[in-house]
């Protein structure tokens, strides 16, 4: 068998390989499992406790290196196939293309580097590099050799990056001079100094020469890559790995603020993410996806590294933002590399939504097959312009939810095989059990409910634990509901089984003794037409217990905004009731987000509450000005 014979071609196909997941997820998960190749095979396919301390343990007793099946085995076959298309910040500078032989020797050649200056399995190495592709080399050489990579999306603050160091106990540092992103240089050397000021465990920072801008130097600890490389062998024998061994620590951030070090391991990540981007991306051999996000992601691992790659995939990786130079950059890079697969964010979406359209019709498309969104719930403007001006009504979006936690897509429609629902993540892939749970935690047994989101069995790619706290682990994510891992996400399910994902659990609000979730408010707000996007969070009321107080972003300024608010407050009125109207409506021009595109929800809380000497560290979001804006509108 062959990975490409669990591809599920039809509705029919689908349904059958659910029910199979759950009649015998051992046998169903080993099938799968077995079409990869393994220095030892494993001996037990699942070991799981999820009622005392969780313990998830895939593919017991199996070796294996990730890197020989997501590059030797696919060099074996077809050597000359492009793995991956570079394209860089700026239109008129040359993409750079790395087929599969070339990316192997890219990837050897640095892995001998790291183990000449002491990088040996177990070892964490953190990288803070720009979305230029050394940095997968970096990430698949760290991969290679059995050490464990910590990616920080290289726009994070020093002191981002020095925590995330220190909480990983990083002992080597790869980054580079700076990087570009729109047309804005990023001096990534001098705050990886600032960050290492702290940090007493690096022993060596090897710098990447990309922006050729000066930098400062320490001899005893810096290293140029070209020089770092130079004149190694192109060959290095991979690291066998247990299954259960540690691939890599994603940080991801925390309700308290404090980040969460998720830890994914070898094995199971590798199956489930190969056989989840095949079928819900529906990708042919032939096909070129394009994932938009950025390594320093869940998103990028998943679904730019290992997924595509353990698939022998083609994919291309963008440095750039949307807007740069002119809001058409998306689609010329989509006509450019004839582009069949495109997966992006709502955020991205609705930014694109606030430009002409003509910016997409100058181009040509037709490559298009697939289209994806991911993220954060979309809401049903965005999809709707997505479908209309991107998809010219004719293509699949397959709209997908996962967590930095799942490690992979666990709801989401297949492209052109399982039906589509606007603003529905719809069902869930196979060998995902979810359910809805009420706050007394009963499982809603009704097909058509609404109640707070479950997953009641183990899937092969979900983290194993938080780096250096499993108490933390088992607290967050299996104490709410035992037995159940709880994403902390709400959610409504039709009669037909798709799901809607309706926000955060704790995004709903106790107004005057109702409940009120701050997501179905949000849709409302965003249904007026001069609305882009919106944000709704509860503060601390004298009279009602907590108010509400939404945020809200136009397409473009309003000559009168107090009756534009007036209309808002109708709205929301008029489509849920007089109870869910904001106390206070304030016009911004954009909202606090991570990089990842999620609203930080948190932040705009203490906003709200007046709590502006508890915000914490802002400088790892996307947007930080945008903070100090809203802190100055509420003054005024």
């Amino acid at each position: 068998m062959k990975l490409q014979d669990s591809k599920l071609n039809s509705l029919n196909d689908y349904k059958e390989a659910y029910k199979a997941a759950v009649e015998n997820p051992e046998s169903f998960w080993g099938e799968i499992a077995n079409t990869f190749e393994w220095n030892t095979p494993f001996n037990k396919v699942l070991e799981y406790d999820w009622n005392g301390e969780p313990k998830t343990e895939w593919f017991s007793g199996g070796k294996l290196n990730i890197t020989a099946n997501c590059l030797d085995r696919h060099v074996k076959t077809n050597p000359d196939k492009v793995a991956l298309i570079w394209e860089p910040n700026e239109p008129q500078d040359k993409a750079i293309k790395l087929t599969y032989k070339e990316l192997l020797e890219s990837v050897c050649k640095f892995a001998n580097a790291l183990k000449n200056i002491g990088v040996s399995k177990g070892d964490r190495v953190c990288l803070y590099l720009p979305m230029v592709p050394e940095l997968t080399i970096a990430v698949l050489a760290c991969a290679r050799i059995g050490a464990i990579h910590s990616v920080v999306f290289a726009g994070f603050s020093a002191s981002a990056l020095a925590a995330r160091i220190q909480d990983s106990g990083s002992s080597f540092l790869i980054t580079a001079d700076g990087g570009f992103r729109g047309d804005k240089t990023i001096p990534l050397k001098d705050i990886a100094d600032d960050a290492l000021k702290s940090c007493d465990t690096i022993k060596k920072c090897v710098v990447l020469q990309h922006t050729f801008e000066s930098v400062s130097w320490n001899k005893s600890m810096d290293l140029w890559w070209h020089d770092f490389i130079d004149g190694l062998s192109s060959v290095c024998a991979p690291e066998i790995m247990d299954s259960e061994d540690v691939l890599f620590i994603l940080y991801t951030s925390g309700s308290t603020g404090k980040p969460k070090g998720m830890v994914h391991t070898c094995g199971g990540y590798m199956v489930y993410t190969a056989y989840s981007f095949m079928n819900v991306f529906q990708y042919n051999q032939d096909d070129i996806f394009w994932c938009t996000a950025d390594i320093g992601w869940i998103t990028g691992h998943s679904y730019m590294v290992y997924g595509p790659l353990a698939l022998g995939a083609t994919s291309v990786h963008f440095e750039g933002v949307p807007s740069h130079p002119k809001w058409n950059r998306f689609w010329d890079v989509c006509e450019k590399h004839k582009v069949t697969h495109f997966y992006t964010a709502p955020t991205a979406i609705r930014a694109l939504a606030k430009h002409p359209t003509t910016h997409i019709t100058k181009h040509d498309l037709s490559s298009l097959k697939v289209l994806g969104s991911v993220g954060e719930p979309i809401n049903e403007e965005a999809w709707n312009w997505f479908d209309t001006y991107v998809g010219k009504n004719k293509l699949p979006i397959v709209d997908t939810w996962w967590q930095t936690e799942t490690g992979g897509i666990l709801i989401s429609n297949l492209a052109g095989v399982t039906p589509q629902k606007p603003t529905f993540a719809t069902l869930p892939l196979p060998g995902i059990q979810t359910a809805l749970i009420d706050d007394k935690g009963n499982v809603l047994m009704n097909k058509e409910a609404e109640g707070i989101l479950a997953v009641n069995f183990p899937w092969p790619s979900i983290a194993r634990t938080i780096w250096g706290d499993h108490k933390r682990y088992q607290e967050v994510y299996f104490s709410a509901f035992p037995g159940h891992y709880f994403p902390g996400d709400g959610a409504l399910r039709d009669l037909d089984g798709n799901y809607r994902i309706t926000g955060r659990v704790d995004d709903v609000v106790i107004v005057s003794g109702h409940n009120l979730g701050t997501a179905p408010i949000e849709n409302s707000i965003n249904e007026h037409p001069k609305v882009v996007e919106s944000a709704v969070v509860g503060y601390p009321h004298d009279i009602k217990g907590n108010a509400l107080m939404a945020y809200v972003i136009l397409y473009e300024a309003t000559n009168d905004p107090e009756l534009l608010i007036q209309e808002i407050r109708t709205l929301i009125s008029n489509t849920i009731g007089p109870i869910a109207k904001p106390d206070r409506v304030l016009i911004v021009s954009g909202l606090p987000k991570t990089r990842s595109g999620k609203i930080m929800r948190r932040i705009l809380r203490k906003l709200a509450s007046n709590e502006t000497d508890q915000l914490g560290d802002v400088s790892t979001l996307l947007n930080p000005d945008i903070v100090d804006e809203i802190k100055r509108e509420l003054t005024i």
